[in-house]
């Protein structure tokens, strides 16, 4: 019987979870399956801006690069510092940006961009308190322009938590449009996407 052996990014990202399970919030990377439900709604081809939040260490990242046009600009945001470390070594010519989401204005201002027109998210909502939650949704609303894509998702296993369904009331107070994607089940643990446009 063969041996399972997880990779080295897999066993970072474990690592990550074990020692900051609300900053990582999962134990093991998204699979390409969840990438391609989380990519596949979005504009990105007529993108002029697009940031990704919390890319860890870049599961969705080449999906957005290989949509978006030579043209757009692409910036990460990663808390992280090990996750950042990773990410740059696998993505060494992607603009990552070691920080928190909550100054994604300061960031963006600083980076010269005024709107962004996608916003492609891996953040942990369900493992957030509902103030922290409020305060970095209020803050995207700073950058993503009226009429700009929001994805994020959600493990299944969260969605009944109090987290969880207080991130799912919170969106349509910030969007006009809400959306969720089929349950990605090639992904550990299953996942849907919500697709929301301002």
């Amino acid at each position: 019987m063969g041996r399972y052996r997880m990779s080295d990014t897999s066993t970072n990202f474990l690592l990550q979870f074990l020692r900051n399970p609300s900053q990582t919030g999962a134990i093991l990377p998204s699979s390409a399956y969840l990438a391609e439900a989380m990519v596949d709604w979005l504009d990105l081809g007529a993108a002029r801006s697009v940031l990704e939040y919390g890319p860890g260490t870049g599961p969705f990242t080449p999906h957005i690069l290989k949509r978006i046009g030579s043209s757009c600009r692409f910036l990460a945001i990663e808390r992280n510092a090990a996750l950042a470390k990773q990410f740059r070594a696998k993505l060494p010519n992607v603009e990552l940006i070691q920080d928190s989401v909550e100054n994604v204005r300061a960031i963006c201002d600083k980076a010269g961009i005024d709107s962004v027109d996608c916003i492609v998210c891996g953040l942990p909502w369900a493992a957030f308190s509902g103030d922290l939650q409020r305060r970095l949704l209020d803050s995207m609303m700073t950058v993503l322009r009226p009429g700009g894509q929001f994805v994020t998702f959600a493990y299944l296993h969260g969605l009944p938590l109090p987290a969880g369904r207080r991130f799912a009331n919170r969106l349509p107070a910030y969007f006009r449009e809400v959306g969720k994607s089929r349950t990605v089940w090639m992904n550990i643990p299953p996942a849907l996407v919500y697709r929301c446009r301002r």
